[in-house]
């Protein structure tokens, strides 16, 4: 399918999604979660996925050029506009990829700004090359973190980290954001897209459905209590025991081989 501010390509087992709008350093349109939500709908078999950005950036944030900013001028409520594009826009793709059976990767260059920290953190793991940084500048206009990261981050790096973030609204650069937890890893800019890929495509071969329990089981323990997780992790396992890949994956180990997961 033909999208018109995202590219997607299947790499065997993989699905890349490329934010492509380089001139504008993928600023998103709400227009453009829309396809990235689209193109997650029907994975077509992909066994993982990588979301990328075309160029030199991530996503430098929302694009507000003709937008909710101007929205006043067009005779509307610019803070309605607002409301109504992270509702029917961003908040819905950004839940459909925690949603997701299979785990998600994102590879950050230059920018993850506003709601591109939000995509690029939505992400089981985030790689990140030494080029990048993540920001939330909403401070310096006036506005709120939004996309979910006044939850994600404060789960992730802790509130005083997180507060500095949206209250100071500087930048986190990678070497910073794996220290303080926040992402998965921090490689040299020409090896980012090699890394990420080749990440993908390890998660790509293992037992998907077992990786599928997994991602729910991690968001579910952010809000669910203890003996609520054991239940869960126990349902889970049961699922994940039907299924053939745990069966190869216990004579793999017993015959000392590596196991050839199918995904099923």
């Amino acid at each position: 399918m033909a999208y018109e501010h995202i590219l997607t390509e299947r790499k065997g087992d993989v699905l890349v999604v490329t934010l492509n709008r380089p001139d504008r350093l993928n600023a998103a349109p709400p227009a453009m979660f829309v396809e990235i939500r689209e193109a997650l709908a029907d994975l077509g078999g992909a066994r993982a996925v990588l979301i990328t950005g075309a160029g030199r950036a991530f996503c430098s944030g929302a694009d507000v050029g003709g937008g909710a900013l101007t929205a006043a001028d067009r005779g509307l409520d610019p803070g309605q506009a607002t409301y109504d594009a992270l509702t029917g826009s961003y908040n819905p793709t950004l839940a459909a990829i925690a949603d997701l059976s299979v785990p998600v990767v994102s590879a950050v260059r230059g920018p993850a700004a506003g709601i591109g920290c939000s995509l690029a953190l939505a992400a089981d793991f985030c790689v990140a090359s030494d080029t990048a940084y993540f920001l939330q500048a909403f401070v310096n206009i006036g506005l709120v973190p939004d996309g979910g990261a006044s939850w994600m981050l404060t789960r992730l790096i802790g509130r005083p980290r997180a507060t500095e973030m949206m209250m100071l609204g500087e930048r986190v650069p990678a070497a910073k954001a794996v220290d303080w937890g926040m992402i998965y890893k921090a490689v040299a800019d020409d090896a980012l897209d090699a890394e990420a890929l080749a990440l993908t495509e390890r998660l790509a071969a293992g037992p998907t459905v077992a990786l599928g329990l997994m991602r729910r089981q991690l968001h579910d323990a952010l809000e669910g209590d203890y003996a609520a997780a054991m239940q869960r992790e126990a349902d889970n396992q049961r699922a994940a025991r039907a299924t053939h890949d745990s069966m190869e994956g216990g004579m793999a180990f017993l015959q000392k081989r590596k196991p050839a997961f199918k995904g099923a």
